[in-house]
């Protein structure tokens, strides 16, 4: 036998079966296909999964498209995501790139996910990829610019962020939650061109919040989202000095919507600010009412004192600052063990995730209502029910669950990292909030001692100044309008419509 002859007989068997295992994955794609196009999800996974890690690149790019489908069939949005991003990480030779991308945004859509699909778009969002991008369906392409827009803003980078944010047209389902996040990107002192385009910039934000409030549905979120541009709106013109408006943005708040307490706050200072110590006073009031009681509002007692103080009625300064140091001075010292460096971001999460039984009840409450974290526990409760069902499913015990389960594990342990990161931030902001607050009211208490003295050291009868004043019903706003005397308890039809009529303690002062 030539040597020619024996290479030949080595080799030959070698290619034979490589030929038979191309036509065999032709062959098990096809089954693959068919069950998928007949609904038999729990078939046509396995062997698209099996395709996906095959060397043929055709099928390896097509298998991987349809696992992706037949995951975001099969109810499984995380799997589904997971298996998406994998193939947008891939780029634009992927041939299922595209695709892919809208299949993200869908998911993200489907799960309401905040933290990581943004961040992915984020990257993948390149120059290399724009003309791509831009053939994408109108509201995929609007739905990917609001989420680049978002990742974009908290990175700080508010000129791309606008670009992006502009871009939402107006027949978009996002082009409200756009237009606020706009006016909230035009209206940070941080961004570029301030302070000398100020005045440009925040009447561009204004028109952005103002949009919010004339859009109509459908939108996503529209209810929560008009609230926020109310806040939003008002916090310009308090910026501003514009007090009065800001008042009105503040009060169309609806009653007892989430942000209503938030609302009250801010309008207090607003009509503070605004020389209207009564209504100041009123929207305090109903803040404290028994209905917030679980809210974490320290601030707003430092506020109550300074009212007090400005209107020089020290006896309900002291009474006020009492309140706070018995409401807010635990809490404090409940959180010390939580705010060192040495605290995991896990251990930080486990502590707002769970059931309370470690943090004061108002700052637990206070981080659970953090949008951010709210979005990573309902996806964690997500990753924890898709992994049941892969593991209780049909696909129980088989290479393809235990893979799939682990993808989500690998998900979940990067969700505990993000939450984790979050929750020690609230804890800490918490804690700081805590310790300015204090601060201020020891600042408040020593100068309202030294107030007391200067009276008392003036020979300043404060009593009989303040039995000479009579106190009268506040204004009524119209004819519809009702007085009803305040004794001591919270009607939850009067609440958000308190005013107060205060006497002053400050003598008179002789101009020189």
């Amino acid at each position: 036998m030539s040597r020619l002859l024996r290479l030949l007989v080595v080799l030959g068997p070698l290619a034979v079966p490589s030929v038979a295992l191309a036509q065999q994955d032709v062959g098990t794609y096809n089954r693959a296909l068919s069950a998928f196009n007949e609904g038999k999800l729990d078939t046509a996974a396995p062997l698209f999964a099996r395709l996906a890690e095959g060397e043929d690149a055709d099928l390896k790019g097509k298998s991987e498209f349809y696992l992706a489908q037949t995951f975001a069939k099969k109810d499984l949005p995380v799997a589904a995501f997971i298996s998406y991003a994998e193939i947008v990480n891939a780029g634009p030779r992927h041939p299922s790139y595209l695709k892919a991308i809208e299949g993200l945004v869908d998911m993200q859509q489907r799960l309401d996910e905040q933290n990581l699909i943004p961040s992915i778009l984020n990257q993948a969002y390149t120059d290399e990829v724009r003309d791509q991008w831009v053939t994408l369906p109108k509201e995929v392409l609007a739905r990917i610019n609001y989420l680049v827009g978002t990742a974009s803003q908290r990175r700080m980078r508010f000129e791309e962020s606008r670009s992006l944010l502009e871009a939402v047209p107006a027949d978009s389902r996002v082009y409200a939650k756009a237009r606020y996040l706009l006016g909230t990107v035009l209206a940070d002192p941080r961004f570029p061109g301030r302070p000398g385009e100020g005045e440009t910039l925040d009447k561009e934000a204004i028109a952005a919040f103002q949009a919010v409030l004339h859009t109509k549905e459908p939108q996503v979120e529209l209810p929560e989202t008009r609230e926020l541009a109310l806040l939003a709106l008002g916090r310009v013109h308090y910026r501003r000095g514009e007090y009065a408006d800001a008042v009105k943005a503040y009060e169309g708040v609806p009653r007892y919507a989430r942000f209503w307490d938030q609302a009250l706050f801010e309008n207090g200072f607003a009509r503070f600010q605004n020389e209207d110590f009564g209504g100041a006073l009123g929207s305090l009031q109903a803040l404290h009412a028994p209905q917030f009681e679980g809210a974490f509002q320290p601030e707003s007692w430092i506020l109550k004192s300074t009212v007090y103080y400005y209107s020089c009625l020290y006896d309900e300064v002291k009474t006020t600052l009492a309140a706070f140091d018995e409401r807010y001075g635990p809490m404090a010292k409940q959180l010390e063990p939580f705010t060192g460096e040495d605290v995991a971001p896990i251990n930080a999460f486990n502590l707002v995730a769970s059931e309370n039984r470690r943090l004061p009840r108002a700052v637990y409450l206070w981080i659970r209502n953090n949008e951010r974290i709210r979005e990573v526990m309902r996806t964690l409760s997500r990753v924890d029910q898709e992994k049941r069902a892969i593991s209780e499913g049909p696909w129980k015990g088989t290479p393809f669950a235990a893979q799939t389960v682990a993808s989500l594990e690998d998900i979940r342990t990067t969700l505990l990292q993000v939450g984790g990161t979050l929750a020690k931030n609230r804890i800490k902001e918490a804690a700081d909030n805590l310790r300015t607050f204090s601060d201020q009211a020891e600042i408040i208490r020593v100068q309202t001692a030294l107030d007391e003295k200067d009276l008392f050291s003036e020979g300043v009868d404060q009593k009989a100044l303040l039995s000479r004043q009579t106190l009268y019903r506040p204004k009524m706003p119209g004819a519809a309008w009702n007085y009803w005397r305040f004794q001591g308890e919270f009607w939850i039809d009067e609440i958000g419509y308190y005013q107060y009529t205060l006497k002053r303690g400050c003598p008179a002062r002789q101009e020189k």
